[in-house]
């Protein structure tokens, strides 16, 4: 009774295809048009013009309103329910993992004094990116926003289930995600 017949339920959360799944059968039984919605990018600066992945039968109609909205960066991806949440999610092992990698290794280096060092190794590894900042910035990311990452990682691990695989790496990354809120001394 609390969803008008007919209205856009728009889901932003970050959860596993099953997860978005469910959600639509329930919004979609209720009266609802559930369309499922993947931030594909950090949300400043761009706000809600960020880039998004819209999907399921509704999002094909809802598309146009959500840009005059400001949803400028939406676009369908795909008229099946679950598959912009699996494109964030396993876009998420890499982007949350290497996060992960980055604040153990390099908290690490600092209590031993070799930050510089390593930092300039991954340079010499990965050439392109600039590790000084690139590192520092993803860092501060995991530090500050951990516990938020940690809960995603949690739906990732959930994702690499529903596809058959063991979440080894995702669900080791939620566990670091979820502790490093406690090192936001450290920024």
């Amino acid at each position: 009774d609390a969803l008008k017949k007919g209205a856009i339920y728009l889901d932003l959360n970050s959860a596993s295809p099953g997860a978005k799944t469910n959600a639509a059968e329930l919004i979609n039984k209720a009266g609802g048009n559930y369309v499922e919605a993947s931030v594909m990018s950090p949300i400043g600066p761009k706000r809600i013009a960020c880039p998004m992945l819209f999907g399921g039968p509704h999002a094909e109609n809802f598309v146009s309103p959500a840009h005059d909205l400001g949803f400028t960066g939406a676009k369908v991806f795909s008229d099946e329910y679950g598959k912009a949440s699996a494109a964030k999610m396993c876009r998420s092992v890499v982007i949350k993992g290497i996060e992960a990698l980055l604040t153990e290794s390099l908290l690490s280096a600092r209590h031993y004094g070799v930050e510089e060092t390593v930092i300039a190794s991954l340079g010499d590894l990965f050439p392109g990116p600039d590790w000084q900042n690139l590192s520092a910035y993803m860092i501060s990311r995991a530090l500050e926003h951990g516990t938020r990452r940690a809960e995603e990682m949690r739906e990732v691990a959930k994702t690499v289930e529903e596809a058959g695989l063991s979440p080894l790496m995702s669900s080791a990354c939620a566990e670091r995600q979820d502790r490093s809120a406690a090192f936001a001394y450290a920024l």
